[in-house]
């Protein structure tokens, strides 16, 4: 009897659980592949690998060039412990391929070649063995390492930016210190109806907009409460009683909020209700302006806005910052003028750990500024499958294929359709999720194409498909062929100004949304929009998130209604667009990409292909293009119970969390940094450490956090908020590499005296890049551990565009 009491109980329980389960499935898949990812990121230097009893332990690569975001150069200094042997240091120069997920912000190092190894201390005759033996062991690809520590070796200075011609005339913006929404409607309102009534809704509006025909009201929802009006640019007023049809909303079309609101709240203030025919922003003040001064300058900022706004004391001008661009006007309402190539230094002056702190990468001149330009530049690389690519390739247009001509050249784009063609000469050319197509008919059938005609790439940012130049195609094969993204196919621009360039959020130009009125809906199509989603730039992520609150709950109007062609319906979306490609809560359109899709996760321009047609770095780490040591692949499973393959200890290597401290320099020697900032060499004499010489400038600065004994989560409490910009970062290197005593590389040359001064100042600037992306890469860890981004199923916080909307710098 108690048997049978136990199992009833215990089946009870799994009945009870199931739909529990059930219920938050999904949001454990998601946090599985969000972990996944975090796991196969770079989680610490050095590193250990072992091979036949021999142990490897390899120390941070120090980057000399990253040609073109492919073919990386490196140093590292290692040591070597043979089996039932004596342990020997050494360093070794390599050059490898990369590829690049922008996902884990984490750069994959493939086809590993060594072009030199040196053994300062050991006795030539054993030096062949051994470098048999270092070579045997080494890791051949899998590697993860962080882009931030990468950009933190390499010299700015040796490429600058490029910027594009951007528009930068102020959009219409508008001030309200009390309760206020912005209703945007791009041009003329599109009405779809909703069956069986006479309400129709309007789809090209960022909030839940209808109009009944009976009485031609329209009626808005503004969060919690229902406003109405007989002109979108009229007065608008609380609505106490709602049309019949609106209870006819259809479900699972992303209505079920607003039916929850039916009938109308008998609570909730009115808002003003600010309307623009084209995307327009809001300042939007809780009360009279709070200023806060920020210390060391002349500026304060507005406390209580969402927005970031400052004045500046000496001037008695305000300023705004709006996708990425600075605007300045003597009143809060206006009028605004651009400020970006004449902002006050103070700005540059704004303490890394000030509440507006997040502002410096926008800056012109700033560390942050200039970081967040570099990681714009590196590309996201994936590897496409010609065949299946092939086979998911489609362009439906709306009638028959229309072309307009693109401003200043010969070329012309297809205006009736959401994918990106592109005619050139008697060829037509598809840029679809990232990849690039050509066909003789615009029509297709379309077929990966290996070569993109260089006449595409002087399309102008005045044109609507401006972004598919930020797309390139390379290393091609009989079956497969590299695609490469950057920023610009995201929307984020690099623009220059008078002292240093910045990145932007959209071109600045207005491309008209296109119109189709010829089956049983109308076809609205928008292009992307550079203002009118409340667009912020997260410097941990390096991405750009838009949406707020008073923009509505689907963030933009150029993202809230999208018309699908396979169902000859809307889909309505609650999404947030990165220039990673961006999170959703519901089904999404992407004007920049033109990708729709069902998913509550994180997606990038070729996430949406499935594994079998792009594999991204680290897909390509999963599923077995990496071997272990013994030639072998080691099966996994995710919490989620998905199956791979991956390498042993996820990349060929095991850290360890020693000392990172030693290094490879250029000379052939190895070097490591004393507690007193002196640089001291492994001795082919006595095979010991001799001091090189106390170094001056090479002194440790005693503000500069020391990261060799952190332990590996949390280095340290605050970290975060340390100042990163102000010791020597990239630029200043006196010599750029190669150099005239340069050995490491060159076979041919024999190990010559050690420490000369030109070496350890290139050490230096190694040993505090090393610091530095420690620094910044736990500080991408952190967030992508402990952000409301991974939990909330890509809502951002704070209840998603519905319960407060994002704000991208808290």
């Amino acid at each position: 009897m108690k048997k049978i009491l136990i199992l009833i109980t215990c089946f009870t329980y799994i009945l009870l659980s199931c739909k529990k389960e059930k219920d938050v499935d999904d949001q454990k898949m998601a946090v599985a592949d969000q972990k996944d990812s975090t796991d196969i990121a770079d989680n610490g230097w050095p590193r250990e690998t072992t091979n036949n009893g021999t142990k490897l332990v390899y120390y941070q690569p120090q980057v000399d060039s990253w040609d073109d975001h492919k073919e990386i150069k490196a140093r590292l200094a290692f040591s070597l412990t043979p089996k039932d042997g004596k342990q020997v240091l050494g360093v070794a120069s390599l050059q490898a391929s990369t590829l690049v997920d922008k996902d884990s912000r984490s750069v994959f190092l493939k086809d590993i070649k060594v072009t030199d190894v040196r053994f300062p201390a050991l006795d030539e005759k054993k030096i062949p063995e051994m470098e048999k033996l270092f070579k045997e062991t080494l890791p051949k690809g899998g590697d993860p390492v962080s882009v931030d520590r990468i950009l933190a070796d390499l010299d700015k200075t040796t490429s600058p930016a490029k910027g594009i011609a951007a528009q930068n005339n102020p959009p219409p913006i508008f001030y309200s210190s009390s309760p206020a929404i912005l209703l945007i409607v791009q041009g003329e309102p599109v009405l779809v109806p909703v069956e069986k009534s006479e309400i129709q809704y309007v789809v090209n509006t960022n909030w839940d907009l209808f109009f009944d025909k009976s009485t031609s009201d329209y009626y808005l929802l503004a969060e919690n409460i229902w406003l109405s009006s007989k002109k979108l640019d009229g007065k608008w007023t609380k609505a106490t009683k709602l049309p019949d049809g609106l209870k006819n909303l259809p479900s699972g079309q992303n209505f079920d909020e607003v039916k929850k609101m039916i009938p109308p709240p008998e609570s909730g203030t009115v808002p003003n209700v600010f309307f623009s025919k084209v995307p327009a922003e809001l300042i939007l003040v809780n009360g009279p302006p709070k200023f806060e001064k920020i210390p060391g300058t002349q500026l304060l900022y507005i406390d209580n806005t969402e927005n970031d706004v400052f004045a500046n004391e000496a001037q008695g001008q305000y300023y705004v910052l709006l996708s990425g661009r600075w605007f300045g006007s003597k009143s809060l309402d206006g009028p605004w003028s651009y400020a970006g190539n004449n902002l006050p230094e103070d700005f540059a002056k704004i303490p890394k750990d000030s509440p507006r702190a997040s502002v410096l990468a926008s800056v012109p001149g700033t560390q942050e500024a200039k970081d967040a330009v570099m990681l714009a530049q590196v590309p996201t690389t994936a590897i496409v499958n010609k065949a299946d690519a092939e086979a998911k390739a489609k362009v439906v247009y709306d009638g028959t294929p229309q072309f307009k001509p693109i401003e200043g050249t010969k070329m012309q784009y297809a205006s009736n359709t959401q994918e990106k063609v592109i005619r050139v000469g008697d060829m037509y050319y598809l840029c679809f999720q990232a990849v690039w197509f050509m066909s003789t008919s615009p029509n297709g059938p379309w077929k990966v194409t290996n070569s993109v005609p260089k006449e595409i790439y002087t399309i102008p940012p005045t044109s609507p498909v401006y972004n598919v130049t930020y797309v390139t195609q390379t290393n091609v094969t009989d079956t497969t062929v590299e695609s490469n993204t950057t920023a610009g196919y995201f929307g984020a621009f690099i623009i220059g100004a008078t002292v240093g360039a910045i990145l932007t959020y959209g071109t600045g130009y207005y491309y008209p949304p296109y119109y189709y009125y010829g089956g049983l809906y109308p076809i609205y199509r928008p292009w992307p929009c550079t203002y009118g989603a409340g667009a912020v730039y997260n410097p941990w992520t390096g991405g750009w998130a838009a949406g707020r609150r008073v923009y509505g709950p689907y963030g933009a109007a150029g993202t809230s209604a999208w018309y699908n062609p396979a169902t000859g319906r809307y889909g309505r979306s609650a999404s947030v667009q990165g220039w990673y490609g961006g999170r959703t809560a519901a089904n999404t359109y992407n004007p920049w990409t033109g990708n729709y899709g069902q998913t509550i996760q994180g997606h990038n321009a070729y996430a949406q292909w499935g594994h079998s047609a792009a594999t991204n770095g680290r897909d390509w780490v999963q599923t077995g293009h990496v071997t272990t040591r013994r030639g072998t692949a080691v099966g996994y499973e995710t919490s989620g119970g998905n199956k791979g393959v991956i390498t042993h200890r996820r990349g060929g290597g095991t850290t360890i969390h020693t000392n990172n401290n030693m290094y490879a320099g250029h000379d052939g020697h190895i070097y490591k940094r004393d507690q007193n900032g002196n640089w001291s060499h492994y001795n082919n004499g006595n095979g010991g450490w001799t001091q090189a010489g106390t170094l001056g400038g090479s002194q440790r600065k005693a503000d500069k956090p020391d990261l060799n004994n952190l332990p590996k989560k949390d280095r340290e409490p605050g970290l975060a908020n340390k100042s990163l910009g102000e010791n020597n970062r990239l630029g200043d290197r006196a010599d750029n590499f190669p150099k005239a005593d340069q050995t490491l590389g060159r076979p041919e040359k024999p190990l010559g005296e050690a420490g000369k001064q030109n070496v350890t100042r290139d050490l230096d600037h190694f040993e505090n890049s090393r610091s530095e992306g420690e620094v910044r890469n736990q500080n991408f860890q952190n967030f992508r551990n402990n952000s409301n981004f991974r939990n909330n199923g890509g809502q951002f916080g704070g209840g998603g565009f519905r319960g407060g909307g994002f704000r991208g710098r808290r």
